[in-house]
């Protein structure tokens, strides 16, 4: 399905899958975000969660978060930043419903992206779930693919990596940001 196609489908029966780190919040290159104070929204980001949150019946994120497994962490600090984080998008009038993160150190993990357990994991929570009604948004080309192994359309963000040329087999769109997406897909009415 291309983009426009996708924006006239859209309802409260789909799902908005996203990934965390460089695309709602600024992401540390090449280390972790391992407490709140270092956890920054980038601009725009809750803006666009508000607006999305109207359209999309579930909002859920997927996030691969190694630096507990590693020790750099702790799985207190993580669901601190997490219930933090949906706090501050719930104030902003947007939502998240749930945040699935994966600490596991290794790739061959079920729940790693861009093995599809987190993406189960949300179905079997919300078992309206169709994968084909679902849009992945993330940053990495693990996200991407984790979206096409269970059939999404995907959205790539060139937050942290170069764009790519289209049309590829793992991206269906890119845009430079969460927000850059948002407002070609709402409907000028639900945004504000």
């Amino acid at each position: 399905m291309n983009p426009l196609e996708i924006k006239s489908e859209i309802d409260k029966s789909w799902t908005l899958f996203l990934d965390r780190d460089g695309v709602i919040n600024i992401e540390s290159v090449g280390s972790y975000i391992t407490n709140w104070s270092e956890f920054n929204f980038h601009d725009g980001a809750l803006d666009a969660l508000r607006s999305l949150s109207r359209v999309f019946g579930h909002v859920v994120v997927v996030s691969n978060q190694r630096g507990v497994g590693r020790g750099i962490m702790s799985m207190e600090a993580l669901r601190e930043i997490n219930t933090n984080m949906r706090m501050v998008v719930a104030e902003h009038g947007g939502r998240i419903d749930k945040v699935y993160s994966c600490t596991a150190t290794t790739d061959d993990d079920r729940n790693r992206k861009p093995n599809t357990g987190m993406g189960l994991q949300a179905q079997e929570d919300f078992p309206g779930i169709d994968f084909k009604r679902c849009i992945m948004v993330g940053n990495s080309h693990s996200d991407m693919e984790f979206g096409k192994r269970l059939s999404m359309h995907t959205v790539f963000l060139t937050t942290k990596h170069e764009p790519v040329e289209l049309p590829n087999d793992l991206i269906d769109e890119q845009y430079t940001s969460l927000q850059a997406w948002a407002k070609k897909l709402v409907p000028a009415e639900l945004v504000g």
